[in-house]
């Protein structure tokens, strides 16, 4: 008797594992690739991703680039050997990534661009946030400080990167109206460098011995370099700063006074909306968007935003800390408690 229970135990522990090993063969691979993941936000958009395909039934294979073309390509060649039904790229360089396109579309696999447009190939998808807008709040949030007038710095990104492209028009679009408003420096930065725009910062404060009115940069970190080279000529306070994407440490200098203003890229609904339109698209279902862009691929491209936010001192509780993106004590320290 002990012995056919034993059996029985067997077989059924067998089939169990043949069940779980079925449904993990067949279960939907979606293909999720960033260009790194040394930026903080990052890790919100692996997260947000993975959870919203993993309560649609899917599974993600996840991979970082760390900021190289080839290592790009190596990882979406695997990810397409092991059977995934729809990949997501986020381009290390907007124009290399069109030979991924086509690599995934010979496999049949279709490809959303995530967060940066990828030029010169038919994309399936291209879901981002308003990055035009970001430099439109940013630069009306400027004006309204300065009173219209002053000399200004621009931080931009990567040269020919997307976002950065977009975020720097978005600006010169509003000041462009203040004829009384100078910009008096403008430059790119690789890796939208922390360090980079403190350099070049403190090199346009020199030059112009420190009669500076506004910084715009392009994200939160090069705002933290601008926030820095602005301590250094105890002038913080007096020039007005703006970054984008709300890192903690951004928005822990709204809160000391360091820097004025972020926009809030929210992350979530740019994870989960890429995630939702994978799945769909992964199912041979429509995926609509509520623009449409030409991306030099002989199409026009679909194309889905989602919103941005201003970010001050006044509604870091609501728009910060209520929405979860970051918790009171992160934000405030240990006296929030």
């Amino acid at each position: 008797m002990k012995k056919i229970l034993l059996t029985l135990a067997s077989v059924v522990a067998i089939a169990l594992n043949f069940a779980a090993c079925k449904k993990s063969s067949s279960e939907m691979k979606i293909g999720f690739i960033l260009d790194n993941m040394n930026e903080e936000r990052y890790a919100k958009d692996k997260k947000f991703f993975e959870e919203k395909v993993a309560s649609l039934g899917g599974s993600v294979i996840f991979a970082s680039a760390n900021s190289e073309i080839a290592t790009q390509m190596n990882k979406v060649e695997n990810m397409l050997s092991l059977g995934v039904k729809a990949i997501v790229i986020q381009p290390v360089d907007s124009n290399a990534a069109a030979v991924m396109v086509a690599a995934a579309h010979k496999e049949g696999v279709p490809v959303i661009a995530y967060d940066r447009i990828i030029f010169k190939a038919p994309v399936d998808l291209y879901i981002t946030q308003n990055s035009f807008q970001v430099g439109v709040l940013q630069a009306e949030a400027a004006v309204k400080a300065t009173g219209g007038k002053g000399n200004y710095i621009i931080l931009s990104g990567a040269e020919g990167h997307s976002v950065a492209e977009a975020i720097t028009a978005g600006v010169k679009s509003v000041l462009k109206n203040y004829p009384n408003i100078k910009i008096v420096a403008h430059q790119y930065h690789t890796g939208w460098s922390t360090e980079l725009a403190l350099r070049t910062t403190e090199n346009a404060m020199t030059r112009l011995n420190n009669k500076v009115d506004a910084i715009l940069a392009n994200n939160s970190g090069m705002a933290h370099g601008a926030v820095q080279a602005v301590a250094e000529q105890k002038l913080t306070g007096k020039v007005f700063v703006a970054g984008a994407d709300a890192d903690l440490a951004s928005v822990k200098d709204i809160v000391k006074g360091k820097q004025q203003f972020e926009v809030l890229k929210d992350i979530r609904p740019l994870a989960e909306a890429a995630a939702i339109a994978a799945v769909k698209l992964a199912k041979k279902e429509e995926v609509g968007g509520d623009a449409m862009l030409d991306n030099q691929s002989g199409k026009q491209i679909k194309v889905i935003n989602t919103p941005v936010y201003p970010i001050t001192v006044d509604n870091i509780q609501e728009k910060i800390i209520d929405s979860g993106f970051h918790d009171k004590n992160s934000v405030y320290g240990e006296k929030a408690l």
